[in-house]
């Protein structure tokens, strides 16, 4: 989704970008990025990829959810600086953060407290990411990798099935199937007091392009929300 909406941006077009797919290019296999990365010799790396879904597809499948995002941001990331890629933007996620926290979450809040157990592999993989990126450039700072937190995510390219889909585009299907059933009912997850912040994925791809263009002032951890 994320990277769709960078595609479509108006600014993208400024970019030569290259975005190999699934087929093309295996982020499960570091080999394979490396070759690609070496032959290919991009001024930056986007880190937008993952296997993602909402707190029913975590539950069932929390080996590959830590499993597969750890992979692919270990192979993207020191793929990277194996092939003397100098600047890099990875993606990370708001579930890095503790869970129950009140306050406005700060960049700093970072495993300072308890995961959320729902998500926790998820969470882990992108934390441990987050970390190589900052390791990376701590141990050289002519490498320059930085990390994007944005909040909850919806829009274009969404994902829109039952297993796999996040809180939004998870009530807007349960919201038509019962409309064509004729239902009066709708059922949705929780007890109503979880406080979430939802920002359109376009406005998410606003920020990177921002982040591209102001690389240099860029912190090495970055919120991207609405507040």
């Amino acid at each position: 989704m994320v990277g769709s909406n960078l595609l479509e941006h108006p600014y993208a077009e400024k970019f030569n970008i290259l975005t190999p797919s699934r087929q093309e290019l295996n982020l499960l296999d570091s080999k394979s990025i490396k070759i690609y990365l070496n032959h290919h010799q991009p001024d930056i790396v986007i880190h937008a990829a993952g296997k993602v879904g909402g707190v029913q597809a975590n539950l069932n499948e929390p080996v590959s959810y830590l499993m597969d995002n750890l992979d692919m941001g270990r192979n993207i990331v020191w793929g990277s600086r194996q092939a003397g890629i100098r600047r890099l933007i990875n993606l990370g996620s708001s579930c890095m953060y503790p869970r129950n926290y009140s306050k406005p979450l700060s960049e700093d809040m970072m495993l300072k407290a308890e995961l959320e157990p729902t998500n926790e592999g998820y969470a882990l993989a992108k934390i441990v990411t987050a970390r190589l990126c900052e390791y990376i450039a701590r141990e050289d700072s002519s490498y320059e990798y930085k990390t994007l937190i944005p909040c909850n995510l919806y829009g274009r390219h969404d994902k829109f099935n039952t297993e796999h889909s996040h809180l939004l585009p998870a009530i807007i299907y349960k919201m038509h199937q019962a409309i064509k059933a004729g239902q009066k009912i709708v059922e949705i997850w929780g007890d109503g007091t979880a406080r979430r912040e939802f920002m359109y994925a376009a406005d998410l791809a606003d920020a990177i392009i921002r982040a591209l263009t102001h690389f240099d002032t860029l912190p090495s951890y970055m919120n991207v929300g609405l507040g």
